[in-house]
């Protein structure tokens, strides 16, 4: 549980109190925790460096009835250099190390007004992120579990900050749940997920919430003419879904004006061996993250339905498995897309593209959104280009992917604005279907797969967002453990409470 408290330090009952410390200058303003920060300055191997820290058992001399059981100092490094992700770090840091002490309880000290370069709130809302994101442990498959989660975590203001923000803790629970439910989605093994049974566990989720859900089996997709889908998810016997989650306010409400709606659509492969065009030994071991994009658009959803959201989103969410077998489509094979374009097959690797295809080309036709987003792990070269931590935006419009980058900035989660040059379509060419899955050259992939989906949006404002590379984390950074990350939850939901 999140929540603020305020009043004397020296009352504050807990089993650590963390105190921040600035290299260069005290960031506090209440004398109490001024005289804590002094004590931690005594100490010669302590020097507020970003990564130092000092745990003290005994309370200092000047504040012997100290009600806390210990307390933590928190280097920050230079204060000119604090953001709201260095304090979503350290905030990670300290409640991964209180878990290890296994202990129950922390409140963290908030800096005071002006003492940074970041106001209140958003320091705040950055300390109760990383607090609470860094609490999450995934041991479902353990079983000796020896991590327990802290029960509650608090920040300790003035009392008017805390006034001024009291709605704060119970948001951002709300929308870190969801990162965490993406995470735990993300991190489930390939067996325990198969298409029908992945789709079932997020109708599951869903169906706790105002959200509306329909699944489209093999049967209706093949009506539906979503040859796309189904070419992706013949060599497995898991059949493939379409999963579309419909969170509407507007629902029996017939005069509101200027109603919106957002379509997000998510890739959802369960497990992508690469088909027959098989991946590496050494690359397909994780290729059960290759749903993370669905997992975060449903788990997007759920949040938002949380939140009493203010305008309608529509989750559009194929999910497949791609095998090999005597089924799987082949290289040379020419498909038809539910929008009636036709093609050929250069890769059964470039799945992701296929399935997204599909599902945009639906969702734009019987939706009809003001704007479309997907979100997909969708190229290696996006890795490549960006990273492992900073996704790739995608879009013709560029205010639109203005706000996704700036929603980036906000969250932590991190966005680059791509290119999306006309003159690289030729490379998408076929000599025989209306388009190739599969570009001409090894060269700019991500800009390619893209520009491919482009194909099939039509004149809807829309963003392709590739997050191969923040979607998994391959070991425990300060706020995330290894697995999923449940990169675009906090993304998604900044950004369309802005959009409201």
């Amino acid at each position: 549980m999140l929540k603020f408290v305020s009043g004397s330090i020296q009352n504050q009952k807990t089993a650590c109190l963390v105190v921040l410390v600035c290299e260069d200058e005290i960031v506090y303003d209440d004398p109490e925790v001024i005289a804590l920060t002094e004590t931690a300055e005594k100490i010669k191997e302590f020097t507020g460096k970003k990564e130092d820290v000092l745990l003290l058992y005994a309370a200092p001399e000047h504040a012997p009835e100290h009600a806390a059981e210990r307390i933590l100092f928190a280097g920050l490094g230079k204060k000119e250099k604090v953001d709201p992700e260095t304090l979503r770090q350290v905030a990670g840091k300290c409640v991964k190390q209180m878990i290890k002490k296994n202990l129950a309880d922390m409140v963290i000290c908030v800096p005071a007004r002006d003492k940074l370069a970041i106001t209140p709130s958003e320091a705040s809302v950055a300390l109760f992120e990383g607090a609470f994101l860094g609490n999450h442990v995934f041991d479902k498959y353990k079983k000796g579990k020896k991590d327990i989660p802290l029960k509650t975590i608090a920040l300790f203001t003035d009392a008017e900050i805390a006034a001024n923000q009291r709605l704060l803790p119970a948001r951002i629970e709300t929308i870190c749940k969801g990162t965490v439910l993406a995470r735990e989605w993300v991190s489930m093994p390939p067996n325990e997920k198969r298409p029908d049974r992945f789709v079932r566990s997020m109708v599951k989720a869903a169906e706790k919430e105002e959200l509306s859900f329909s699944v489209l089996d093999e049967k209706t997709l093949r009506q539906n003419g979503m040859g796309a889908i189904l070419a992706v998810g013949a060599g497995s016997r898991s059949k493939p879904r379409l999963l579309i989650l419909d969170y509407n306010p507007y629902k029996n409400k017939k005069s509101v004006k200027n109603r919106k709606t957002c379509v997000l659509v998510g890739k959802g492969v369960t497990f992508d061996s690469g088909g027959l065009n098989l991946k590496s030994s050494g690359s397909m071991g994780e290729m059960k993250m290759d749903m993370s994009g669905a997992a975060s658009v449903a788990a997007t959803l759920i949040t938002l339905a949380r939140l009493k959201h203010k305008f309608r989103v529509v989750g559009v969410i194929p999910v497949v498995e791609n095998m090999p077998s005597g089924d799987a489509f082949r290289p040379g094979d020419i498909i038809t897309a539910y929008n009636g374009k036709t093609i050929e097959i250069g890769n059964t690797d470039a799945e992701g593209r296929l399935i997204l295809i599909d599902a945009l080309a639906y969702a734009n036709k019987m939706f009809k959104p003001d704007v479309m987003i997907d979100m997909a792990t969708l190229t290696g070269a996006c890795v490549v280009a960006l990273g492992e931590k900073i996704a790739g935006v995608f879009s013709a419009d560029e205010g639109l992917a203005k706000d996704i980058v700036t929603s980036g900035v906000a969250t932590g989660e991190r966005c680059w604005a791509m290119p999306l040059p006309e003159d690289y379509k030729p490379l998408l060419k076929s000599e025989f279907a209306d388009i190739n899955n599969m570009s001409s050259t090894r060269y700019g992939g991500a800009i390619t797969a893209a520009l491919f989906l482009s194909e099939f949006v039509e004149d809807t404002p829309w963003a392709h967002i590739d997050i191969a590379g923040p979607a998994y984390s391959k070991k425990a950074g300060d706020y995330c453990g290894a697995g999923g990350s449940g990169f675009g939850v906090r993304l998604l939901v900044d950004f369309l409470t802005g959009q409201a």
